[in-house]
Formats: C-alpha cells, sequence, structure tokens
C-alpha cells in the first residue's frame, strides 16, 4: 500500500530513553546553539502537532496509523532538540513547547501551514520531508556532537517520512482527475513557502562547523523533488516565494490557533503530571 507501519505502544519511559539516546543529557548548548536547536525543534513539534490533527480523521485506517507514527518520530525529534536548547537557560523541553508565545517560536511557514485536505498534507509533507532529509544528512558532520547524534537518528525515521510521501504523491497525481487537479492545487498552495527553508540567516555565519548552511541543501531537494515529479509529469509551481520570516518570530497567521490548541491544557494546569 504505502509502506505504513504498525503503531507500537509506547510509553513515558520509552519516549524519555529515545530522548536521552539522541542526544548527551549531560551537554550544556550555547546561546547560539540554542536557537539553532529552536530552529529545528519547533519545526519537528509545529509539524507533529499538526499531522496529529489526522488521527481518526485520515481517508483509510492505515493512514492513521502512518500519520500518527510519523508524528510520534517528528515529537521525539522535538524532545530531543528542545532538551538541547533548554540547557542553555535552564528550561524544560515542556516550557518550551507549552509556555513560549507565538513571537518566541523559531519554525518556518512551510510547517506552519494549515492541513487543508489530504493532499495538501501530502504537499507538505512532500517539502517538509525532502528538506529534512537533506538537513539531517548533512548535520551528522556537525561539530556539535548532540546535533550529529540527533540527526543520525533523526535521519533513519525521515528517510521514512520521506518515502511515504513520495509514494501518496505519485498515487495522487497519478489517480483520478480529481486527486490528481487536487495534488496540483495543493502543490502551487505550498510552494510558496518552500524557499524559506534554504534562506541563509546570519545565525549560520556565527555556527560555521555546527550548523547547516540551509542554501546548500537546496541541490539535493531540487534533485529528489525533480524526479518525483519527472514521474508524475508535474511541473514546478511557478510562484513568488512568501516573505516568511519564522526564523526570526514572524509567523504565519494560522500560527496562533495551533499554539492556543497545542498549549490550552498544560497552561490551565501547569505543573500536573497524570
Amino acid at each position: 500500500m504505502t509502506g505504513s507501519r504498525p503503531l507500537p505502544h509506547v510509553t513515558v519511559d520509552e519516549l524519555e530513553l529515545a530522548a536521552e539516546l539522541a542526544g548527551d543529557t549531560d551537554a550544556t548548548a550555547t546561546k547560539a546553539v540554542a536557537e539553532y536547536a529552536l530552529w529545528l525543534g519547533d519545526d519537528a513539534l509545529i509539524l507533529a502537532q499538526q499531522l496529529g490533527g489526522w488521527i481518526a480523521h485520515a481517508p483509510e485506517l492505515e493512514e492513521d496509523v502512518a500519520l500518527g507514527n510519523i508524528a510520534l518520530d517528528l515529537l521525539g525529534h522535538a524532545r530531543s532538540l528542545l532538551h538541547y536548547a533548554g540547557t542553555a537557560d535552564g528550561r524544560s523541553e515542556d516550557d518550551l513547547a507549552y509556555f513560549r508565545d507565538e513571537p518566541e517560536f523559531r519554525s518556518a511557514w512551510l510547517f506552519e501551514q494549515p492541513n487543508g485536505d489530504f493532499a495538501q498534507t501530502i504537499a507538505r509533507q512532500l517539502a517538509a520531508s525532502a528538506y529534512m532529509f537533506e538537513l539531517y544528512s548533512a548535520l551528522r558532520a556537525s561539530k556539535d556532537a548532540t546535533l550529529a547524534a540527533v540527526a543520525e537518528k533523526a535521519l533513519k525515521e525521515v528517510d521514512y517520512h520521506r518515502d511515504h510521501a513520495v509514494q501518496w504523491t505519485l498515487r495522487l497525481a497519478g489517480g483520478t482527475e480529481e486527486s490528481r487537479r487536487r495534488m496540483i492545487r495543493a502543490l502551487r498552495d505550498i510552494w510558496p513557502y518552500v524557499d524559506e527553508l534554504f534562506r541563509d540567516e546570519p545565525l549560520v555565519d556565527e555556527l560555521d562547523g555546527i550548523a547547516v548552511r540551509p542554501s546548500t541543501l537546496r541541490a539535493g531537494f531540487d534533485a529528489v523533488i525533480a524526479a518525483v515529479f519527472a514521474e508524475t509529469e508535474l511541473e514546478t509551481p511557478d510562484v513568488h516565494a512568501s516573505s516568511g520570516g519564522g526564523r526570526r518570530g514572524s509567523h504565519f497567521p494560522a500560527m496562533g490557533h495551533l499554539l492556543a490548541e497545542m498549549q490550552v491544557l498544560a497552561r490551565q494546569h501547569p505543573g500536573a503530571s497524570w
């Protein structure tokens, strides 16, 4: 079908163990490294939250399982990265996820795009997973041992995410007239937000050898997308790039609603546990 895998039974202890294995819990991030970890952690956290909205609403049961698994993988990446970012100032991953306001988040606009219909989600997943695969492939060579370890673990999972998105893109673009029309429309809607992923921010200059320069990832991303589009006889959307600004705290209008939904329970019952 689509390469979906069974949804495992994951306990809190197992999630914490996964977070520990992904990075050195004794390492302390500098302020600049923490900011970079927020870039990556917020991307993963926001995308995980988006995909969670499909559980019990996907077009087939297998996709409830597949999208739930992808969301869990991304949540694991986010936990590792936010934990590391928090070592710079003593905040926990929960503090960073639930008690920051919108301007303090650093996610790119692509990840903040609403789910829309299923084709919209797949178009977002295609761009996001292709980008993340290139990113984590390069980040394994980081001079920061914790970031390199997170990338090593995340890459294996993102490889599956990318394959899942590619297979669904092929399926929708090569299906009925309606599914193809929706896939083309979804790609046009998503593509203005792709450029932001590859813009070189000043922080990258400060973290030479630690952070990955986004612009160096574009060629690999374009090659993957070109191969998918060639197989489906799709064209790269000719659209203007959005202004973006997520790395600097300026976000897509839908971000506020997403954060309100994600944070409401923690803010109503701070410190609660169950």
